[in-house]
Parts: structure tokens; sequence; C-alpha cells
């Protein structure tokens, strides 16, 4: 009785480099270019929008509470609600979105 092996061919590499590293590191680009880059770019221009504020300027924090800011400290806003009534907020709880939403005219056709 004879027995046939069947060798299986090595696929074709790449100037020595395996196929599946180069497309572990296209997922990879494509992981930074579609989800980080994104996102770390969000977090500056938060960054930015919160020390540009000032005194007098309307505000919307992530909890929904609007107001005007009353006083800026170093890390803190105090914001004036409804009534007089002032609540101090930490720099972070200010809403980039809804706050320039807020601040943005409406435009009247």
């Amino acid at each position: 009785m004879t027995a046939t092996i069947f060798l299986q061919a090595a696929s074709p590499n790449f100037y020595g480099i395996n196929p599946q590293f180069i497309m572990f590191g296209l997922i990879a680009v494509v992981f930074y270019f579609f989800m980080i880059r994104p996102q770390m770019k969000k977090a500056k221009d938060q960054k930015k929008y919160v020390e540009e504020l000032k005194k007098g300027d309307k505000v919307i924090t992530t909890s929904g509470i609007h107001g005007k800011i009353y006083e800026v400290a170093d890390t803190t806003f105090l914001i004036e609600v409804e009534n007089g009534g002032r609540i101090r907020f930490s720099k972070s709880a200010i809403s980039l979105e809804e706050s320039k939403a807020l601040n943005t005219p409406a435009v009247v056709k």
C-alpha cells in the first residue's frame, strides 16, 4: 500500500513579511484615523472652548443645567441659574455642543 502525501504550498511573502502582519497594520491605521484621532480632536476643542469662556456667557452643563457664568476660577465656574441661585461647577462639566448651540444666533430666512 502506498501513502500519498500532499504538501501545501507556502503562501507568497511580500519581501519576507507575512501578509497577516500587513493586514494587522492596516487595521491599526484605520482604527487610529476613525476612532482615536477624532476623540483627541474633540477633547482639544472642548478644552479650548472652556478656556475661552468668560463672565456673562450662557452655558449648559452636561447634566442639563442652563445658566450664565457669574465667576471664573482656575478649575471651576460659578454659574448663576434662574431666580439668582448660584451653583459651582467644574470646568469639565460644561457641554461644548449644547452651549455652542445656545449661543449661536438663529438663522432667519
